[in-house]
């Protein structure tokens, strides 16, 4: 096995930047914003040592085993990572493991920050779990996997003021976990053990609420957020003008699928539309005279080994020329490319309610996806033979278009936008904002639950 990887000199400098940009920041900030309304908002931050946050990035080389990615080089601009060309200001080539990252270097701009964690509504523990998780994963502690986590909570309960936690025994606490649920939901009993680390099975956290980018169906505790897309505009006229371009943009292909899969003989959803895509250019020729909306009605951009990933230009010009975005289900049901499709206003059409529609409640309300959304259940597409082309071309266009104006509307919902942004943007709430807010609010229905049993 390959030892832990050493810490360069460009690790080095980015921690050191991170502890001295990190911290003035938040009386800054405070400072800025002195005038917000706190009540039922503060929120303390406890104060972890580094093995529970910046230290894990010193493993950024992945050198834990042979498949995992160097994520080093997104680890700048707080989790945002580099620019995706030297004129960009919006534009990052951001991976969204990072979230945990670029989620702590905003609370720190939070205005309602509080050092007394008795007059704090919510208590914000900056525990990178999901980078974490990677040594049981692929590392020396892989056979420990059921310990992940213990010895965050060691710390809580038995070496930093233990009184913070005992106080509410947790359900005031909050984390952000940068990955799917299941992948943290390992039965602690599996012996030799399976994928994944038992983090939420932990029975020591099961009061704390924790965000996640996909959540499971039935713990109270998770919540999913967005996914950190490649967008991060810095201010109101960046946001604004591509909101433009957005609106402008001339949608000359029906539908486009971005992702990878499809190519197994065994029927599934990916396979159907990849058939349907190929096929599509067969039927264009002869219907062309009859057409003039659509140059092309299906396009595939092939994202297979992670090729899209951090290069948002092979997926972003082609969403903002098609007027559907197929989001099949992949390993797990969601993808971070809703929320690419909705920044380019490109329709996401939906096969399966877990995709999204039972997943981001506080970012995109149940009721409100007939609005800007298409729902195709997938077992007609795989076994009825349902053709996903025919219900699109069957949509008029004054409802495309209705549905891409309520798209560009919910834009800064998703988003997040870049850390130090400048006020005109802030009063527009981020995806940031609505998460700290359904927490809040989460935490103090729970509370008032407890007290009253």
């Amino acid at each position: 096995m390959t030892p832990p990887a050493t810490i360069t000199t460009t690790t080095t400098s980015i921690l050191l930047l991170l502890f001295l940009t990190l911290f003035p920041s938040v009386t800054l900030q405070q400072q800025s914003d002195l005038d917000s309304d706190c009540t039922n908002r503060w929120i303390h931050i406890r104060h972890l040592p580094s093995r529970f946050n910046l230290d894990i990035l010193t493993n950024c080389s992945a050198t834990y085993h042979p498949f995992s990615d160097d994520f080093c080089p997104y680890i700048s601009n707080h989790g945002l990572g580099t620019k995706t060309h030297n004129q960009s200001h919006s534009w990052f080539r951001t991976d969204p493991s990072l979230l945990e990252l670029f989620f702590h270097r905003r609370m720190l701009e939070y205005p309602c920050l509080t050092a007394d964690p008795s007059a704090a509504d919510a208590i914000y523990l900056p525990y990178y779990a999901a980078l974490d998780s990677l040594r049981y994963l692929y590392g020396p502690d892989y056979n420990s996997s059921s310990q992940h986590g213990l010895h965050l909570y060691n710390f809580l309960r038995y070496h930093d003021s233990p009184e913070i936690w005992l106080n509410n025994q947790g359900h005031d606490h909050f984390l952000v976990l940068a990955g799917s649920a299941w992948d943290f939901s390992q039965p602690l009993g599996n012996d030799p053990p399976l994928w994944g680390t038992s983090f939420l099975e932990l029975p020591e956290f099961f009061n704390i609420t924790t965000l996640t980018l996909e959540s499971r169906a039935y713990p109270w505790q998770e919540q999913s957020i967005p996914y950190l897309t490649s967008f991060h505009p810095p201010n109101l006229a960046l946001f604004d003008s591509w909101a433009k371009r957005v609106r402008r943009s001339r949608r000359t292909t029906l539908m486009l699928f971005a992702g990878g899969g499809g190519i197994s003989s065994t029927p599934n959803v990916r396979r159907s539309i990849r058939l349907e895509c190929d096929n599509s250019s067969k039927i264009e020729n002869t219907t062309q005279k009859t057409n003039n909306q659509y140059s092309k009605f299906c396009e595939f951009v092939d994202c297979s080994n992670g090729i899209c990933e951090h290069d948002p230009i092979k997926f972003m010009k082609p969403m903002l020329h098609s007027s559907f975005c197929l989001q099949p289900p992949g390993d797990t049901p969601t993808r971070r490319s809703t929320f690419d499709s909705i920044l380019a206003g490109c329709i996401p059409v939906f096969f399966e309610e877990l995709s999204a529609r039972k997943q981001y409640g506080w970012h995109l309300p149940e009721d409100e996806y007939h609005e800007f959304s298409v729902m195709i259940p997938k077992e007609e597409v795989v076994f009825k033979g349902v053709k996903v082309l025919e219900i699109l071309k069957g949509i008029p266009r004054s409802v495309t278009r209705k549905m891409r104006d309520k798209l560009i509307e919910m834009i800064p919902r998703i988003m997040y936008r870049k850390h130090g942004s400048s006020l005109g943007l802030r009063t527009k709430k981020d995806a940031f904002d609505i998460a700290i807010e359904g927490t809040l609010q989460r935490i103090k229905a729970r509370l008032d639950d407890v007290a009253d049993k």
